[in-house]
């Protein structure tokens, strides 16, 4: 919605609503208990970013360029590191 107000022309409050949008997603994650959270809210971020490029290859239609998959595939190796690590 930030991004429709700034680059799009849409009315403030798609701004604000956006901005609104973002601050509740941010301090929806302070009230999680379990001790794995952080773990997982950085895996999830990792396959936002390869669910990104393949959004804007899909539905924007930008082809992705060999960097864009390099990035992702980084994204991905981080995500396997993080939860498939053995630990006590």
């Amino acid at each position: 919605m930030i991004w429709l107000w700034l680059r799009e022309g849409k009315p403030f409050y798609w701004g604000i609503g956006g901005g609104i949008a973002l601050a509740l997603y941010g301090v929806f994650a302070t009230f999680q208990t379990f001790p794995s959270f952080g773990r997982v809210y950085a895996a999830y971020g990792g396959v936002f970013v390869v669910l990104s490029v393949l959004w804007g290859w899909g539905i924007d239609k930008k082809t992705p360029d060999l960097y864009d998959w390099i990035g992702a595939g980084i994204c991905l190796i981080g995500v396997s590191v993080m939860l498939l690590a053995p630990r006590q």
